[in-house]
């Protein structure tokens, strides 16, 4: 699975990733929270692109230190969406990690 993956990469190469809602094993969206500076936080997605192939798109609120409305954001979409994942990462490069991984680049 590819939540299991990602989780595997970023703590093998010294991050903590953690899955702060388990959703859907099978059919569950993504929604990533990464955290690469101390109080700054972005949140992406897997999407897909016009063609079909999957990418990280960004979500959420704008500010990336409104940890308040970054909360509220992922807990109102899980509530409306109980299979989503909600995943957080906390590693230098956070984007990167995630898009080689639940992307394939």
């Amino acid at each position: 699975m590819l939540v299991s993956a990602l989780l595997k990469r970023v703590n093998d190469a010294g991050g903590m990733g953690m899955v702060r809602a388990r959703g859907d094993a099978e059919s569950g969206a993504i929604l990533l929270i990464l955290n690469e500076e101390r109080g700054v936080s972005r949140l992406m997605e897997r999407a897909l692109d016009p063609s079909g192939k999957p990418i990280l798109a960004g979500a959420g609120p704008n500010d990336p230190q409104d940890i308040a409305a970054r909360e509220a954001y992922w807990r109102k979409r899980r509530a409306g969406d109980p299979d989503l994942w909600v995943i957080e990462l906390d590693i230098a490069s956070a984007e990167r990690f995630a898009a080689e991984t639940i992307c394939g680049g």
